[in-house]
């Protein structure tokens, strides 16, 4: 087609509603398109590109782990509802525990509040005066302690309640009392569910073994008229996760629901979240193996109490692998951790560990994807650098909480301050819609990624058909989900004998830093069993090369810390890129996942530092490096 079509300016003034002269008008009609000329353009049967799409377009933030005053250890210190909670994450202000005004920069798009199930409710019951909880004995010899303005006796009641939580019969067992405060929440989150607005998701949190972090967040696809057909499991039902399951399975069996867990992070389990065994500690079976598979998709790499995604021991040659690391103990610091404990603990680990999994059962119970989550006990996902509101209500901000105890642990060696909180993270879902079916969908098929706080875009496709053109587009989920799959998948069989390639786009938070890099990390299992992995630097900002052993230079730090500012001079807004395996071997079962990361900007520590003038002990980091992980896509031979 030869023609140029132009508006002019007195086309764009009739449009407008102003007449123009006649010799104007027959000018401008002799420069439109003919119908024919229209057709020869435009060969689909729309013009928008938007139009007709049937993919998820929208990243959804969400937070899959937060406690407010209705779990037993947080309602020791905090006194936010979980109707605050919700008011909270839908931008609303609140007014915390200590007094102190709190909102976020950005609403979240949906919560999830994961209270404990062990005595469910039982604080602001207790504290109430509720005559269910007060009846018993215990209830109202902790009621007495609790009002008596003793403040030595208030506080030795607080942590003999929290310490109550590891034993192996609930001391006040009060199903009665557990029901109310379970329908009151239900009917909570159906009344601040607002399809389309806000998705408020129904669960809590399943606790076992205080010590060893194997905990799980269930999550219910379903309203209050489904959920309150069961009351929470908890630890007193059963500590071991396969009864959890089974648990799981009879209620989709008797309701017809939908239902999931998510595991807590692994680094503080001494190696049992990603073992190779049953709980009882005999080798894992096939049966538990698909159990898991079945209602567990998703596990949080990374939070508050530190990260899961990788080790420096376990990944010696990966420079991103030390970050907010906690690997001194188990959870409540009752047991030194040991090196060989590490492989059983770390996402990247995980996935190699089901890959051999797969080979010997034929099922791969790690077939997970990755989010981040809170895990915060203050009633509020706030977790932003800048805005970061702590653990626990025992460590809001204030000049010195840097040095106050988070943890504490009968050895002091393993108790933990505040300054070793790290502030994450959240959890991306990528969805049609902003409702409870499409985000519960999206946790199901392993759509989703996580963050240490920022709010990265991310996408990431895998497929044997990409080309390095396709990463020109503006538009590249058109092309990767016409050419392969999502991250959460499998590759679909190879048409031909190339090698897998992948297209990434990565945007950053508008709030947050510049992007430094995007990798891809690769795992895959070798013919003798043994196991491999490799990180791929593939798109960067700035004018860099790798050098001689391949490493690509730091990418700067413009980080002022006495004033906790930072400039996006260095690394790049934006990175989309085309990336094909060099190393691919067909024969070889193989996990593909993306990490991007950010340039360095000030740690909440510099901000409080800055706040507060106050001086930090000089082991104290005061700038961190924001980043995402995607969930993986899988390579499996054929045959």
């Amino acid at each position: 087609m030869s023609k140029r079509y132009r508006f002019s300016a007195t086309l764009i003034s009739t449009i407008g509603g102003i007449a123009c002269s006649c010799a104007a008008y027959a000018q401008v009609q002799d420069t439109l398109p003919s119908k024919d000329d229209v057709a020869e353009r435009f060969t689909s049967d729309h013009f928008s590109p938007y139009a007709g799409r049937n993919f998820p377009t929208q990243p959804l933030w969400g937070d899959t782990h937060l406690h407010t005053e209705v779990s037993v250890d947080a309602g020791t210190m905090t006194r936010l509802s979980q109707e605050d909670a919700f008011r909270f994450a839908r931008g609303h202000e609140v007014t915390t525990t200590h007094g102190l005004q709190a909102k976020l920069s950005r609403p979240l798009d949906w919560l999830v509040i994961s209270d404990h199930a062990e005595m469910y409710g039982l604080m602001p019951q207790l504290l109430g005066g509720d005559q269910n909880v007060l009846s018993t004995p215990q209830g109202k010899a902790w009621y007495d302690a609790l009002t008596s303005n003793d403040s030595d006796l208030v506080f030795a009641t607080a942590m003999e309640i929290v310490a109550s939580l590891s034993g192996d019969e609930p001391p006040i067992d009060n199903p009665r009392a557990i029901k109310d405060a379970w329908q009151n929440y239900t009917a909570l989150a159906d009344h601040y569910n607002e399809p389309g607005v806000f998705t408020a998701l129904i669960g809590y949190e399943w606790t076992s073994e205080g010590g060893d972090n194997i905990h799980r967040n269930v999550i219910f696809r379903d309203g209050a008229a489904m959920a309150n057909q069961v009351l929470p499991f908890s630890q007193f039902d059963s500590k071991n996760p396969e009864k959890l399951w089974a648990h799981l399975a009879d209620y989709e069996d008797r309701t017809g629901g939908d239902v999931l867990a998510i595991p807590h992070n692994g680094n503080l389990s001494n190696g049992r979240l990603f073992s190779v065994s049953n709980f009882d500690g005999t080798p894992l079976t096939e049966e538990n193996a698909r159990l898991r598979a079945r209602f567990e998709p998703v596990i949080e790499t990374t939070q508050i109490k530190g990260d899961s995604e990788a080790h420096p021991f376990l990944s010696p040659d990966d420079e991103f692998a030390d970050f907010d690391t906690w690997d001194a103990s188990n959870l409540n610091g009752t047991e030194a951790k040991t090196q060989d404990m590490l492989q059983y603990e770390y996402s990247r680990e995980a996935y190699k560990t089901g890959l051999m999994l797969e080979e010997q059962l034929g099922i791969n119970p790690y077939k997970v994807g990755q989010i981040g989550s809170t895990d915060a006990h203050t009633g509020m996902a706030a977790v932003e650098e800048e805005n970061f509101f702590g653990k626990h209500s025992g460590v809001e901000p204030e000049p010195n909480r840097w040095e106050h105890l988070v943890i504490e642990a009968p050895d002091p060696e393993f108790s933990i301050y505040g300054w070793k909180q790290a502030s994450g993270g959240y959890a991306a879902v990528w969805a049609a819609e902003n409702t409870r079916e499409a985000i519960f969908d999206a946790l199901e098929r392993r759509e989703v990624y996580g963050t240490t706080g920022s709010r990265i875009l991310v996408r990431f496709f895998g497929g044997w058909d990409f080309a390095e053109e396709d990463a020109l587009s503006r538009l590249p989920a058109d092309i990767g989900y016409a050419k392969g799959v999502p991250m959460g998948s499998d590759l679909p069989n190879n048409p031909s004998d190339g090698a897998p390639n992948f297209l990434i786009a990565a945007l950053k938070d508008p709030y947050s830093g510049n992007l430094d890099r995007v990798q891809v990390v690769k795992g895959w299992l070798n013919a003798d069993g043994t196991r491999g992995e490799k990180v791929y630097d593939v798109a960067w900002g700035g004018d860099r090369a790798p050098g001689a052993d391949g490493k690509l230079p730091s990418v700067g730090n413009t980080v002022d810390v006495e004033n906790a500012t930072w400039t996006n001079t260095i690394g790049a807004p934006e990175l989309i890129t085309y990336w094909q395996d060099p190393d691919f071997d067909p024969s070889q079962r193989a996990f593909y996942y993306v990490r991007v990361i950010e340039i360095p900007t000030p740690r909440w520590t510099a901000y409080e530092a800055k706040r507060f003038n106050v001086q930090m002990d000089s082991n104290v980091p005061m700038t961190t490096t924001e980043r995402a992980y995607t969930s993986p896509i899988w390579y499996t031979p054929e045959g």
